[in-house]
């Protein structure tokens, strides 16, 4: 009974302190809630909160699309952009109330004021978009320096500066690390000896993708890197990344599921996946949306049903051994690099190497940047007679292109990758490569996915099940087409049987086709 008894007042005591909590919130502004056995504690708290009420009078606050709280702080001089979530803002809130009280504020209290101030900033403050590392506004790219003077470089048509109070608001991600100040007047090809590459071929599309990087919102072609061991392929990875969005752990491990991948999405502006044996399905379908803009969605909290929606593109490298693309959707979004093997004699200290890269990088930002001025100037000017999938991306680069080199050079380059990563996805599918093998030597084939599934039961990886080998051919139907190979789906007869019907184009056909591979390794430049 005893036991019982105390228990009751434990629960009868913790309901009144929640109710008083509650009434606290709510009425704050009536002034302080006395009861006699709590009235120091209590006025305490409410002086607490009023004192921080009265420091965030300070900051200017906002709020972003998804209604998250912004406090906008002039610190030193310059301003910085923090969460009011955060623990940057609330250690600002907590330095100053010590400066005003030698006291510590109470976790409620400060969770009293945190509470006003996200409804200041949701239904007072304006509404702002928040952008890691890249934003555009009104035309102008903006890339954030990450200094501790909360700099970014704005680059238009005109030229590019560095701006110290611009119209965008920047976040900052754990891990994320400064750039360097760019130095004008350098070129380019300062970045050519420390990558690793086959071909100036790989050297054009390698810059391409950079300035790929540099806009805002994509769409992004995948930068997939294989090699043999000790081919430099992490070192390229960790360099490529360096250039644009440095930091602390540069490159990583893939993700286990899309809440990993949206994390890392959510603290990075690339991505970069090191040392892959293949990609699961999943992984694959979910780089295509991401790299071409996409939504991805999880829920808060394991306990409630509010999701939280992220809606961006991010730039993606890949690096193994082997191609890991395997897919030809997301084969049709990526440029492919082999890296050749280093001889034990040209070896390098991979410290002095980023000794070297250090010196040199100033400039190679401000080679990009410059590129970037041009690629804005003429990209209201540039045509692309026949739009490949990349299609903005396409655009963008060949902008850009006469910067650094002459015209024409990037479509050589990308149309010679396109065609060797239709060789590699054909020859890594057994279905496609079937299909090429069963077309050598007539003109057209007809019949059922139960027929066709007959014809390569012997081969590794084959379909289980006539379901599955259609799929495998809608996936693979662009990459055919590209070799002259038609496949239609239809119904015959009487009873709407369903046919597969595969047909070889002729040439004249096949420059008449326009698909997304063709036209992406025929795409003819048109400047007007």
């Amino acid at each position: 009974m005893i036991r019982k008894s105390i228990t009751r007042r434990i629960s009868r005591g913790a309901r009144r302190l929640n109710r008083l909590r509650r009434q606290l919130t709510v009425q704050r502004s009536r002034g302080p809630i006395r009861l006699p056995w709590t009235e120091g504690r209590l006025s305490n708290a409410v002086s607490s909160t009023d004192v921080l009420l009265n420091i965030a009078t300070a900051a200017r606050l906002f709020h972003a699309s998804d209604g998250t709280g912004f406090a906008d702080l002039i610190i030193d001089g310059h301003r910085e952009t923090w969460p009011l979530r955060s623990k940057r803002f609330q250690g600002w809130l907590r330095q100053h109330y010590y400066e005003r009280t030698r006291d510590a504020p109470t976790p409620a209290a400060l969770n009293v004021a945190l509470n006003v101030l996200e409804a200041q900033a949701q239904f007072d403050g304006p509404q702002r978009e928040v952008s890691l590392r890249l934003a555009e506004h009104h035309g102008l790219i903006y890339l954030d320096l990450a200094d501790e003077f909360w700099r970014c470089i704005e680059i238009g048509p005109n030229g590019w500066r560095i701006a110290e109070d611009p119209s965008v608001r920047f976040r900052r991600s754990v891990g994320m690390q400064s750039l360097p100040l760019p130095l004008r007047g350098g070129s380019i090809e300062s970045l050519a000896p420390f990558l690793n590459l086959a071909s100036e071929n790989d050297f054009v599309l390698v810059v391409a993708w950079l300035l790929g990087a540099l806009r805002a919102g994509g769409p992004y072609p995948v930068l997939a890197i294989a090699g043999e061991q000790g081919s430099a392929k992490t070192v390229l990875s960790k360099l490529l990344r360096a250039v644009i969005d440095p930091s602390v752990a540069p490159v990583r491990a893939l993700p286990r599921d899309e809440r990993e991948l949206f994390i890392a999405a959510s603290n990075g502006h690339i991505l970069a996946f090191d040392n892959l044996s293949g990609l699961p399905p999943w992984l694959s379908d979910t780089l295509c949306r991401l790299t071409s803009g996409g939504a991805f969605s999880t829920r808060r909290l394991f306990t409630d049903q509010d999701e939280i929606l992220f809606a961006a593109a991010r730039p993606v490298i890949l690096n193994g051994i082997e191609d890991v693309i395997t897919r030809p959707d997301l084969a049709d979004r990526a440029i492919l690099l082999t890296l050749a093997p280093i001889a034990e004699r040209q070896r390098r200290p991979e410290n002095a190497l980023w000794r070297e890269f250090e010196l040199v990088r100033p400039h190679i930002l401000g080679a990009l940047l410059d590129a970037a001025v041009h690629g804005l100037r003429m990209l209201p000017r540039v045509r692309l007679k026949r739009l490949p999938r990349m299609a903005d991306f396409a655009l963008w680069a060949t902008a850009c292109e006469s910067a650094f080199r002459p015209a024409g050079t990037l479509e050589t380059a990308y149309s010679n990758n396109r065609r060797d990563a239709i060789e590699n996805i054909i020859d890594a599918d057994p279905v496609a490569a079937c299909v090429r093998e069963l077309m050598t030597d007539r003109a057209q084939w007809t019949g059922s996915a139960s027929d066709l599934l007959q014809v390569g039961t012997s081969r590794t990886g084959w379909p289980k099940s006539p379901r599955a080998l259609a799929g495998r051919l809608r996936r693979a139907q662009s990459f055919l087409r590209a070799l002259g190979i038609e496949i239609a789906f239809g119904r015959e007869g009487r009873f709407g049987t369903r046919t597969i019907r595969i047909t070889g184009i002729d040439e004249d056909q096949l420059r008449a086709t326009v698909s997304t591979v063709s036209a992406s390794a025929k795409a003819e430049m048109v400047r007007v």
